[in-house]
């Protein structure tokens, strides 16, 4: 293989950018992310499901994640939802169901569900008032804890707890890790790309003075 040719892009040109390509572009710079299902409720039993591509690992005692929401007009209703109730779940997208979770993004009127719209299937759990979607092999029940607004563009950060973790047995190791290949868990990049993972390695700790050894 020759070269590859490097290409420079600065801030200015990103500005100038036609909106749909800047958006496709910003989003697809930052490398891989997570995406899951969120899914919730409001106080008249209407479900929703939103897909998310903003999960944020915020701290493990106790355990935190966060989500991002964009600034706008438009209706909100997942997190509208959240501020409503304080309930919501966060499902694990697989290969199997990732041209329905990806139709959720569909700008649907309030009293459409998406679960409805998409053939999943909500489903309810110890009586956790969100729902979970039954498709999904991982499932976590949460608690909305905190909402920031960060002042540079007004965008949302929600915070929420973990209460309850739903998972295939055979994926959850000894040491707590849990391999989220086996359970089929797949990620995205951009908007709209969608990709299964391979291992490369699992590492130990590291530290200045000990070499890496591989745990796997």
């Amino acid at each position: 293989m020759g070269e590859t040719l490097v290409k420079h892009i600065t801030h200015d040109e990103i500005m100038n950018m036609e909106k749909q390509e800047r958006v496709h572009f910003s989003n697809s710079i930052g490398g891989f992310k997570s995406v899951v299902l969120i899914g919730t409720q409001n106080t008249k039993s209407q479900t929703n499901l939103a897909i998310v591509d903003s999960i944020l690992h915020i701290g493990s005692n106790p355990p935190l994640f966060g989500m991002v929401f964009r600034p706008g007009v438009l209706e909100r209703h997942t997190l509208e939802n959240i501020l409503e109730t304080g309930l919501y779940t966060i499902n694990h997208i697989s290969e199997k169901i990732h041209k329905q979770a990806h139709q959720t993004s569909a700008r649907y009127d309030r009293d459409c569900s998406e679960f409805d719209e998409t053939g999943l299937t909500p489903e309810f759990k110890n009586n956790f008032f969100a729902p979970f979607v039954k498709e999904s092999n991982i499932q976590l029940s949460m608690e909305f804890k905190e909402k920031i607004t960060l002042s540079i563009n007004n965008t949302l950060l929600i915070i929420g707890e973990v209460k309850d973790v739903y998972l295939p047995e055979n994926c959850l190791q000894k040491d707590g890790f849990l391999d989220i290949e086996k359970a089929e868990s797949i990620t995205c990049s951009g908007l709209d790309s969608y990709h299964k993972t391979t291992q490369i390695s699992r590492l130990s700790y590291a530290k200045p003075d000990k070499t890496i050894t591989s745990l796997i």
